[in-house]
């Protein structure tokens, strides 16, 4: 069955409209909402509205060596997140009788460093700095590249994250959880052969 999209409407997995929300029927016909004066919104309903008008912030890749540089095969990458963006966004919505505060907060993030390799991380990593070795692999998200990025297009890799949120909600007397929204970001890395020097 096809649905038609309305402003706003929020889609699970296969193109069905998420629970709680009022859509189109196929038909084009609007569903019957409640008259004035009747029960007041269900706060699940209104905690839809609170979720749709989150605005969560777009990951930022940052890596060691940076990607201005090549990395090196079998030399630790580091990769983390801008920590600005790793902390939780709310958003409160109203409606006459209720009022529902939705709160997304980052779960993990899924690296695919585009050598086939995927990398998950519980958070959004650690920031390398100058106290560290610089052959030295990242305590919590990192890859080591086996092979270099040549015949690639551009000779690079491209990586991309995928950062998961989970919001939880709570107002009107009742709370609950939405599973599972995502921002991703990507770049291209460049990765190359190490090239030994003999020396006579």
């Amino acid at each position: 069955m096809e649905w038609k999209r309305q402003p706003g409407q929020m889609f699970g997995p296969r193109g069905v409209p998420l629970p709680g929300q009022s859509f189109a029927e196929p038909d084009g016909k609007k569903p019957k909402g409640r008259k004035r004066g009747g029960a007041r919104p269900e706060p699940a309903v209104v905690a839809q509205q609170a979720v749709r008008e989150l605005v969560l912030p777009d990951p930022e890749i940052r890596t060691n060596p940076d990607e201005t540089y090549a990395q090196l095969v079998r030399v630790p990458t580091w990769m983390w997140l801008d920590r600005v963006m790793w902390k939780p966004v709310s958003q409160t919505a109203k409606v006459p009788g209720v009022s529902v505060t939705a709160t997304a907060i980052p779960r993990s993030a899924t690296w695919r460093m585009g050598d086939g390799k995927t990398v998950v991380c519980e958070g959004a990593g650690t920031a390398y700095s100058a106290k560290y070795e610089a052959d030295s692999e990242s305590p919590d998200c990192g890859h080591t590249y086996v092979r270099s990025s040549a015949g690639r297009p551009e000779e690079a890799f491209t990586i991309s994250v995928t950062v998961t949120w989970d919001v939880e909600w709570h107002g009107g007397g009742e709370q609950g959880a939405i599973p599972g929204l995502h921002t991703q970001a990507q770049m291209s890395l460049r990765v190359a052969e190490a090239q030994a020097l003999v020396v006579s």
